[in-house]
């Protein structure tokens, strides 16, 4: 579902600049009152239990925005690529010590071309060789186009508890710039379907700054999202990446991207509506109804956690090592079928590196923002001291702000996260 999904956070265990692809929204413009910070560990410590990353790369059809590690045409390959991965994650539980794993999450491309016994499959295989919990979250992304309710339920049965369905748009221009095969009805029905299937936690994904969008149109999106009433919405502004089918339309003239206020405007209603509507802001592009709805797998992300990266073309990070899968599905198979790694690069994360992966990362949050006492457990460096400076600077401006130990950005410094960020980075 990945071309599907915008950029976000778990594609950073798809794309080949891992930290350069987490993107951030520095539009926030409403005045609010931060929100008290929750104990979450921001970073986890080093030896935390990683998360596990399942790359999808199949998919019925590629949308032109799409940059990530996807491949039409190649369903064939499926029930290999299937075999593969719970090889795989076999190869993998050498790598592995510790707890067992507190999510699984289904990225791609489009999980939902897997049949449920497939995806049952490689929940075993997870449960079996990475401990995968059993109170684990198991997330899914889908493409409304497909889903009835027969199939959400045998999805259901085989293990998934969270559904993430790429609906991008209601608008008919929207889905229609956006290459989208779905039609409204069809992103109501899905969600419709997956209520009568027993999913109790759903997420949405949207974009915003698409080609053409309108205010009025964005309304309309942001209403369906209250009126559907789920758990979870990721709100992501389209990012024309290099060398895709949509940049080579903008610099032919066939479609003009939309100036960056009104994209801010549009972000920053998104921030106003929800908030209203008691939604809970915890990432910058991501909100929960309720705080334990939140996205446990992406949160071990920003919280610069461990994780396995399965699949062809997923990264992943385990301790200071961070490593990259074969990009091409049947070059991924048969690596694995020889029995070994389907490795295609291996990096050592320098401690500054991973010192600057923890505030860049961890500034994203903006309820938890960075702790000082976890910051130093992960690090064995004092926060105020190793950034004193830095903190000073932006604090002083207004750009962060302290809430007990925990660092974060203010309103005001959500508008320039970037620069902010990029302060603390070697």
């Amino acid at each position: 579902m990945g071309p599907d999904t915008g950029t976000r956070p778990e594609r950073a265990a798809t794309n080949d600049s891992w930290v350069a692809d987490i993107p951030y929204h520095y539009v926030v413009k409403t005045s609010t009152t931060p929100p008290a910070a929750s104990q979450l560990a921001v970073p986890l410590p080093a030896a935390s239990a990683p998360g596990i990353y399942v790359h999808v790369p199949f998919c019925g059809r590629i949308c032109p925005y799409c940059d990530f590690n996807t491949y039409a045409g190649q369903e064939p390959l499926i029930p290999a690529y299937v075999d593969a991965v719970t090889a795989e994650l076999n190869l993998l539980a050498a790598e592995t010590v510790g707890a067992g794993s507190p999510t699984l999450y289904f990225g791609g491309g489009t999980p939902s071309l897997l049949s449920p016994a497939q995806i049952e499959r490689i929940i075993h295989a997870a449960r079996q060789h990475l401990h995968l919990r059993v109170d684990a979250e198991v997330s899914m992304e889908a493409n409304p186009e497909t889903l009835d309710t027969a199939y959400l339920r045998a999805v259901r049965d085989a293990g998934v508890n969270r559904l993430s369905l790429g609906v991008q748009s209601q608008q008919r221009a929207g889905l229609r710039v956006l290459g989208r095969g779905h039609s409204s009805v069809h992103a109501g029905r899905a969600v419709e379907a997956a209520r009568e299937a027993g999913f109790d936690n759903i997420s949405l994904d949207f974009i915003y700054g698409w080609p053409g969008q309108q205010h009025d149109e964005w309304e309309a999106d942001l209403r369906t999202i209250l009126d559907w009433q789920v758990e979870h919405v990721s709100l992501y502004s389209l990012i024309v990446e290099p060398g895709t089918p949509m940049q080579n339309a903008v610099r032919r003239g066939i479609l003009t991207t939309l100036d960056d206020d009104t994209v801010a405007d549009f972000y920053d209603r998104a921030v106003e509506v929800l908030a209203e509507a008691g939604w809970e802001h915890y990432e910058i592009s991501n909100w929960a109804r309720e705080p334990r709805y939140r996205s446990r797998h992406n949160q071990i992300y920003w919280q610069n956690g461990q994780f396995h990266g399965t699949g062809a073309g997923a990264y992943g990070t385990l301790g200071s090592q961070r490593v990259s899968n074969l990009l091409l599905p049947k070059a991924y198979i048969e690596a694995v079928e020889s029995g070994r790694l389907p490795r295609a690069t291996s990096e050592t994360i320098s401690p500054e590196t991973a010192i600057g992966e923890t505030m860049m990362l961890g500034l994203r949050l903006l309820v938890d923002g960075v702790s000082a006492t976890d910051f130093h457990t992960r690090h064995g460096l004092n926060l105020r001291e190793r950034f004193g400076n830095e903190i000073d600077r932006f604090v002083g401006i207004g750009l962060l702000e302290w809430q007990a130990d925990r660092l974060r950005l203010t309103p005001a410094g959500s508008l320039v996260a970037n620069e902010v960020a990029a302060a603390f980075l070697p």
